[in-house]
Formats: C-alpha cells, sequence, structure tokens
C-alpha cells in the first residue's frame, strides 16, 4: 500500500471518529457546535487571509457572510473613512459573501475606472439587479461591444439642436405639473407643502418622457404609468442586487411593470412601423431608424423597449435625487433663491429661458454642480475582477471572481480635495465656469469607447457622472433638465423648510443617496 493510500485510509478513518463523537453529543452540544463553528471558521479564514503578502488589508468581522454589510449600508462614507484611518486607500471588506477590494481616492478611480475590459467587468457585476428592471438583450445583459453601440443610438437625440427643443416642452411639464398635482394645485393655492420625494421623481419621469420619448407617448405617463416606474425603481435595492430573484410582492411588481412598460413601448413602435411613420421627432424615431450594429445584426422592438425603460431609468435617478437635493439645501438658504433669480432676470428678462441663456448662467449650473458633490447619486462603483489585478505600487494583487469597488463621492464630500466638504457652497465652481465645454470633458486627452469621444483622464477627485468606457452619456441631458427644473421652481415659487426643519440626512438603504423621507417644504408663489 502506498503512502499516500495509507494517509487517505488514516484522514478517512479520522473523519469517521469524528463523526461519531458528534453524533453522540446531547442535542444543546450538536445545535452549539453547528451555530458556533462558522464563526470559528470565519476567524481562521481571516487570520490566514492577513498572512498572505499578495492581499490587501482585509476589514475584521465578527458575523460569517454577512462581514461588514451592516455599516457599508448605514454610512458607507462613516465606514470608508474609518476603515482608512486604520489601513490606508486600499483595504477589502466582505460584503454579503462577496469581498470587495476598495481603493479611496483619485488614484482608485484611475485604477478601476480605466481598467481594461479584459481584467474588469461592469457586466458580471450588475447584470443580476439590472436585467430584470431593464430586460433582455441591453444595458449589461450583453456584451460590453454591444452597450457602447447602444449608448452611441442614443447619442443621436442628445444633440445641442435637440437640447435647444427639449427646454420649453421640460418647462411646460413643470408648470403644468405645478397646475394639476395634488402636491402643488398651483392657481387654486398661493401657498403649501410638497415633499419633494414624492414630487420630483414624477416632474422628473414627466419631463423626460415629454422631451425624449415625445408627445404621443407623454400622453400614457399618466399618474398610474408613472407608478410603474416607481415599483421598478424599487428593484434598485440593496436586496435585489444580492438575491435577484425573490418569490416576494415587490419582485412581483417589479416583474409586472417591466412587462407592462415595454410592452407600451413595443406597441408604440409596431404602429409607427405599420403605418410607415418613422421620422425625427423623438428617441424612438432614433432608435427605429439607427439602431444596428457594425456586424450587421438589428435590435429587436423588443430591444428597442427595454433600452427605453434603461434610458429614462437612468436619468430617473440622477434628475429626481439631485433637484430634490437642491431644493433642501435652498430651502436653507433663501439668498441664493433671490440671487439666482437676480441671475435669471439679469440674462433672461422677461422673456422665457432658453437653452442657450443657460451658458451664460453660472450660479444656475453652479448649485447644480456642487449638489452633485454633495449628493453623488450612487455612493458606491462595483466591477468584478476577470482576471488577477496588480494594485500599482504595491505587492498586492485582487484575485479572479473577486469584486473591487471605487468611490467618486468619498472623494466629493473629503476636506483633502474640498475645503468645507460638509457646506453647501455653490460659489466654490465659480472659477470653473465652463458650461457644455467639450461635451463635459475638461482635458484635451481623449478616447472614444464607441459611442463618442470622452476624457480619457478619471483621477480627478470630482467624478459625479463617473468615468471610463461607462461614463453617463446623460450627463449634458442632465444639466439641461435640472437647469430647466431649477430655473423654473425660482421664477415660480419661493421655499423654505416648516418651522425647526433643517436639510434631512442621507438614506442610504436604497442604492441611490436620496434624503431621509419624508423631505418636506413649504412654499409661496413668487410675487
Amino acid at each position: 500500500m502506498s503512502t499516500i493510500q495509507t494517509l487517505a485510509l488514516l484522514a478517512k478513518a479520522y473523519a469517521e471518529n469524528l463523526l461519531a463523537l458528534f453524533l453522540a453529543l446531547p442535542i444543546y452540544q450538536k445545535l452549539s457546535i453547528i451555530v458556533f463553528l462558522p464563526f470559528v471558521y470565519n476567524i481562521l479564514y481571516q487570520l490566514l487571509y492577513s498572512l498572505r503578502k499578495d492581499r490587501v488589508p482585509l476589514v475584521f468581522h465578527w458575523i460569517p457572510w454577512f462581514g461588514s454589510a451592516v455599516p457599508f449600508g448605514m454610512q458607507p462614507y462613516e465606514f470608508f473613512a474609518d476603515c482608512q484611518s486604520k489601513y490606508g486607500d486600499v483595504f477589502a471588506f466582505v460584503l454579503l459573501g462577496k469581498v470587495m477590494t476598495v481603493y479611496l481616492g483619485p488614484k482608485g478611480h484611475e485604477f478601476i475606472l480605466n481598467a481594461k475590459i479584459t481584467d474588469v467587468s461592469a457586466e458580471d457585476a450588475y447584470t443580476h439587479l439590472t436585467t430584470p428592471i431593464f430586460g433582455k438583450g441591453v444595458i449589461y445583459d450583453c456584451p460590453n461591444s454591444r452597450l457602447m453601440e447602444q449608448k452611441k443610438f442614443v447619442k443621436g437625440s442628445l444633440t445641442r439642436e435637440a437640447f435647444k427643443t427639449y427646454v420649453p416642452k421640460i418647462r411646460e411639464e413643470i408648470l403644468s405639473y405645478f397646475k394639476d398635482s395634488q402636491n402643488f394645485r398651483v392657481g387654486e393655492k398661493d401657498h403649501g407643502v410638497v415633499n419633494v420625494m414624492e414630487s420630483q421623481p414624477e416632474i422628473t419621469i414627466f419631463t423626460a418622457s415629454r422631451s425624449l420619448l415625445g408627445d404621443e407617448m407623454r400622453t400614457k405617463f399618466d399618474a398610474s404609468f408613472a407608478g410603474l416606474y416607481a415599483d421598478l425603481d424599487k428593484g434598485f435595492t440593496p436586496i435585489n442586487f444580492v438575491f435577484p430573484n425573490l418569490p416576494l410582492p415587490l419582485y412581483w411588481k417589479r416583474d409586472e411593470a417591466q412587462r407592462k412598460i415595454a410592452g407600451t413601448y413595443k406597441d408604440f413602435i409596431t404602429k409607427r412601423r405599420a403605418n410607415n411613420d418613422i421620422e425625427d421627432r423623438d428617441l424612438i424615431d432614433t432608435l427605429m431608424k439607427n439602431s444596428t450594429y457594425k456586424d450587421g445584426v438589428k435590435m429587436t422592438d423588443q430591444e428597442i423597449s427595454n433600452l427605453l425603460i434603461g434610458v429614462l431609468m437612468g436619468g430617473q435617478h440622477t434628475s429626481a435625487a439631485t433637484s430634490a437635493w437642491f431644493l433642501l439645501h435652498l430651502a436653507e438658504r433663501p439668498d441664493l433663491q433671490d440671487e439666482i433669480y437676480e441671475e435669471i432676470q439679469r440674462v433672461a428678462g422677461d422673456e422665457e429661458v432658453t437653452y442657450e441663456m443657460f451658458q451664460n448662467m453660472p450660479l444656475v449650473n453652479n448649485v447644480i454642480k456642487e449638489t452633485l458633490r454633495m449628493h453623488m447619486p450612487l455612493h458606491s462603483i462595483f466591477r468584478k475582477v476577470i482576471n488577477p489585478l496588480s494594485v500599482p505600487g504595491t505587492s498586492y494583487v485582487v484575485p479572479r471572481g473577486h469584486h473591487v469597488l471605487v468611490s467618486p463621492g468619498f472623494s466629493h464630500t473629503n476636506e483633502a480635495y474640498f475645503p468645507q466638504a460638509e457646506t453647501f457652497n455653490p460659489h466654490r465652481w465659480d472659477d470653473d465656469f465652463k458650461y457644455n465645454n467639450n461635451n463635459g470633458n475638461t482635458g484635451a486627452d481623449t478616447v472614444d469607447y464607441g459611442f463618442g469621444s470622452v476624457s480619457k483622464g478619471v483621477s480627478s477627485p470630482y467624478l459625479p457622472f463617473g468615468g471610463g468606457r461607462h461614463r453617463c452619456i446623460g450627463e449634458q441631458f442632465a444639466y439641461v433638465q435640472l437647469s430647466t427644473l431649477l430655473t423654473t421652481f425660482v421664477k415660480t415659487m419661493k421655499w423654505r423648510f416648516p418651522e425647526g426643519h433643517h436639510v434631512p440626512p442621507v438614506d442610504y438603504q436604497s442604492m441611490v443617496t436620496l434624503p431621509t423621507d419624508p423631505a418636506e417644504i413649504v412654499w409661496e408663489l413668487r410675487k
């Protein structure tokens, strides 16, 4: 008998003896071992991990699998700051069974957002979360090359000429909302109280649908249709990220909303095709005319419908959250409201504000910019590592199957980069006002990933729309929509907080940094 066979027999006998001893124990002792064994394994795993010189420091945690989910989920920026003080800019933590390697600061932005597509994958990180919401064949449910081309298709409706037509449509929608919504009822009332976490998601979806999808599709966006988008929006939660398909009412509503919205879009597309009614009116026409990939494959009508959901949902998060936050911050700053009003009057006079006028309204632009600094909609951006990834300047290697995490929002609110970071101060950007320059790029060094040139460098501490190949293509549309929202609010009304209220804390329970509900302001018509 060989040595290996002998060792195998001894190991088998030892295991059988351990099992026999376990089975002979009283039931309470068995339960104790079953409960505490994972904790023992967890401690031993972390001890062995800490001995490896090729692994980044691991944040210690007591509870197996859950890891640091509670502190990260409750206060991510405080969690990052605490870990940074102990381990430096690079560290790892366990999040619901996944090992997340964090690299904070501008060097981390460069390391992760500009990592090679052969080394990290956004698709593998997000598809289980986004596919049930957007649908099959689009965004992260397709190869990255397909996504880059889809972004290029969409950009056909995000031109300056298109923006000029969007501004009056967006303003008209906002004024109609002021008049008709139960949140305001302007005309019947000249003052009232509104929860911005109810008003802004509705205004955002109505204005986006009117401008991007056209007048005819907008007629379908009543309160019930907006409610379907709200059901979809609830799919962007941490539990959906970890468990994308549970037999729960929340998931059933999400799936039903996706089917109904996509079905509505598809029926609309079918009708236009049947009537040969394809012009250049909106994003739907754009995609019907131009959605053929370089290899000759055409997007199906179902995929176009799914992509329309993705486009509106992407903007919904950013603009709804950002507009809610700037309304709340300005509720504490009546002086800034008056200053914005004076800027509008100086530029527009008695005329309606146009797209071209925004170029001469630095304070409007800087209020949005400062809001995005303090409240970047996504506090964390993930990628899944598909090839071992070396951390520059260290001996660390992030192994395949782990995730990397970058947090531009942490830099946005860090005193090292923005003095008095917790203070809402739009004037900090006065010297940097470059609205609409070079598609939002600040440097000449650009790269085209397939959807147009964007800034190649991502080492800036300020990246509210991400960077690299997954940079948001809706940045300029967001500024158009938000600028129109802000100027229309300021021209129409003044607002403040109810007595004793202040800017609410951030609610991190969602995947988006939202104000804690209820977030109410008191408004009155401007005389």
